[in-house]
């Protein structure tokens, strides 16, 4: 069975940043109390850009450091909670914008979640031969579902998109030569701790605290068992990438799994909550800044909406 890999990465923001002091002037909040429970200092809004054009624009930058031809792309699927356009799908309208001819082209929803969902289910289809190589791309647009009034949600969200060419190579592979095996799944109990529900037009909305609690205690062992599948462990690994949801809750997972030295993605301060488009986006930067070593062991891990999780191990490209 062929190994797969991470072949190259490009990621896009819009021009536009919100501030926290911006975000005091529209509701009752502050840069301090902001700071204080979020970790986030400014985020990136989409003025005139769709979901569609962020997600090409990222998948274009992929696509050139990869040095393929679009006609070599197989498969492309899109992360997104956010798109306003059901069909054609937002993969298909890349596929079309970048000249992929003929690939299968689908999105995928599984909330904050979503990318290495997708990349999951992009592994297992090049795994089996279905594609050679594949875009996989985690794009939102969340400020088109958020709700300016609500202080404890509006400060939270921003837009991007970040994206991954997936190739298909000969021999076996883990997380420190290729595509390292998922670790999925979801609590459909607390369902309800994220939500984004309701006719066009809906707001995003979550229960905090548990969404906290949940992600503080309970994604550890999650984290754990992922770099153990992948024939490593946490505090080997050269580069630790999770949604970017909170930085208390980035920091809370490094204190417990005892990587402090290791090469963490603290994108949210910059970039905000991006939902599927955190971990790619994160990624992209830490790839383009060389802050990871090409080829260590990078675990990417990702948890919302579902509540669902997905991670895995790869080779840093």
């Amino acid at each position: 069975m062929p190994r797969t890999r991470i072949a190259a990465l490009g990621h896009h923001q819009p021009d536009h940043v919100l501030t926290n002091d911006d975000l005091a002037g529209m509701v009752d909040t502050s840069d301090e109390w902001i700071r204080q429970r979020t970790g986030i200092a400014t985020r990136r809004i989409a003025r005139d850009e769709s979901v569609a054009d962020l997600a090409a624009a990222a998948a274009g930058k992929a696509l050139a450091a990869a040095g393929l031809d679009p006609a070599d792309i197989g498969l492309v699927t899109v992360a997104t909670c956010s798109a306003q356009d059901r069909c054609p799908s937002i993969a298909a309208q890349v596929a079309g914008r970048l000249g992929v001819p003929a690939a299968v082209a689908f999105d995928l929803n599984n909330g904050c979640a979503g990318f290495t969902t997708a990349l999951a289910t992009a592994d297992h289809a090049l795994r089996a031969g279905a594609a050679r190589h594949a875009l996989v791309i985690g794009a939102e647009k969340m400020s088109d579902v958020t709700d300016w009034t609500d202080r404890s949600t509006c400060v939270l969200l921003g837009d991007g998109a970040g994206a991954a060419v997936v190739s298909a190579g000969e021999g076996g592979g883990d997380g420190r030569d290729g595509i390292g095996p998922v670790v999925w799944g979801s609590d459909p109990t607390r369902g309800d701790a994220v939500r984004l529900r309701g006719a066009w037009q809906p707001r995003f909305a979550q229960e905090g605290q548990t969404v906290f609690r949940w992600a503080t205690t309970e994604l550890v062992p999650l984290i754990e068992r992922t770099c153990q599948e992948a024939g490593t462990t946490p505090r080997e690994l050269g580069g630790i990438v999770t949604h970017q949801a909170n930085l208390r809750i980035i920091e809370a997972l490094v204190r417990r799994l005892g990587v402090e030295d290791t090469v963490v993605a603290r994108d949210v301060v910059d970039s905000g909550n991006t939902s599927a488009a955190s971990v790619p986006l994160a990624f992209s930067k830490l790839v383009e800044r060389r802050a990871i070593e090409p080829g260590a062991p990078v675990l990417l891990f990702s948890f919302g909406g579902g509540l669902s999780w997905a991670g895995q191990v790869v080779a840093c490209p």
